[in-house]
């Protein structure tokens, strides 16, 4: 019976939101930097052949630089280059609010919110960390808010039926984090977590596999494998009728295993790691998320766990943000050690 009745919840709220569009497949070849080999080849070997070349070097496939400038207004917002240039250009500047806490002595967290989150979006969470001594920067994903381009009124561009499209923006999420994790660190911050929150919960997770300077991830909602949350989950039906017919699962599984957490679990070994799922989800299917944690425990990768007695939209809902917000707070406020305080002579 609450089984049941999360369910129809989650349902309800899935169906107040009218305006997902059914995009046209494409493989997007023309997103990838190189296309070695391409001609006469299929372009799902071509994709699959890009992809088993970032997974043999993810380290070269997320490298980052520094961008050239870093702009801080008065008001927290701060904006850069990000390092991936898109045919946009309002998504080729990164936007970030900063919350600073009152006394964070060297500790912040880099926030990555859900996907297709409005400008609002996890701005509650950044005050929670600021009451608990945690600096917080929210940072927009690419394709939303302030990056989204005039044609588009939801966050399509991200995670979509345009296979190497996706790969590669996703990828630019991360290349952004590890942007903002930099400028963190030549603000003087020496303790710095991120925490990342369904689709901001998977970039989360490669951005701590692959950025040395992270000492905490808190992942809330997960699933070893990109493909299997857009092939079975609520909220990317409409993308999963787009891919039906041109596809299968196992090929876009591998096509997108350089953008799933389950290549990179050995890369967080030494990282302080909250898990975080739903009970009730059918976003993130709970077989999934049930799938990621048993990996952690098999290979036993250091962990904490936490499950909400809720589904994947009720997460926002009262009480259950309160809880989640608890557990993600909770977590990071002692993950994340503080900075000694020099004592007078």
């Amino acid at each position: 019976m609450l089984r049941w009745a999360f369910h129809r919840w989650e349902q309800s709220i899935h169906n107040r939101t009218t305006d997902r569009v059914v995009r046209d497949f494409s493989w997007g070849l023309d997103w990838l930097p190189v296309q070695p080999d391409s001609a006469g080849r299929a372009p799902a070997d071509v994709l699959l052949a890009y992809a088993e070349q970032a997974l043999a070097d993810s380290s070269a496939f997320f490298a980052v630089t520094d961008p050239p400038s870093w702009d801080l207004d008065h008001r927290g917002h701060l904006t850069f280059e990000s390092q991936l240039v898109t045919p946009h250009p309002e998504n080729n500047v990164v936007h970030a609010r900063l919350f600073r806490a009152r006394d964070d002595r060297g500790r912040a967290v880099v926030v990555l919110p859900q996907w297709n989150a409005d400008v609002g979006g996890h701005v509650g969470l950044c005050q929670l960390f600021n009451r608990v001594g945690l600096t917080a920067l929210r940072l927009s994903l690419p394709y939303h808010d302030w990056r989204m381009p005039p044609e588009l009124r939801r966050a399509d561009y991200i995670v979509s039926s345009n296979v190497g499209r996706t790969l590669q923006v996703c990828r630019q999420a991360v290349l952004d984090a590890r942007r903002a994790v930099a400028w963190l660190a030549s603000q003087g911050y020496t303790s710095i977590g991120i925490c990342g929150t369904s689709l901001g919960s998977c970039l989360a997770m490669l951005t701590a596999a692959h950025e040395p300077r992270i000492a905490a991830v808190a992942l809330n909602h997960i699933s070893p494998f990109f493909a299997d949350v857009v092939w079975n989950g609520l909220s990317t039906r409409h993308v999963r009728e787009a891919l039906d017919g041109h596809v299968d699962l196992e090929a876009l599984r591998r096509i997108w295993l350089p953008i799933s957490p389950q290549s990179y679990l050995e890369r967080v070994r030494q990282t302080r790691t909250l898990l975080i799922y739903a009970q009730y989800d059918l976003t993130f299917p709970l077989q999934l998320s049930r799938s990621l944690v048993r990996e952690f425990r098999e290979r036993q990768i250091p962990h904490q766990l936490a499950v909400l007695p809720c589904g994947h939209y009720s997460t926002g809902m009262t009480p259950f943000k309160y809880l989640d917000g608890y557990w993600l707070a909770r977590f990071l406020m002692k993950a994340l050690p503080a900075r000694t305080q020099a004592t007078g002579s």
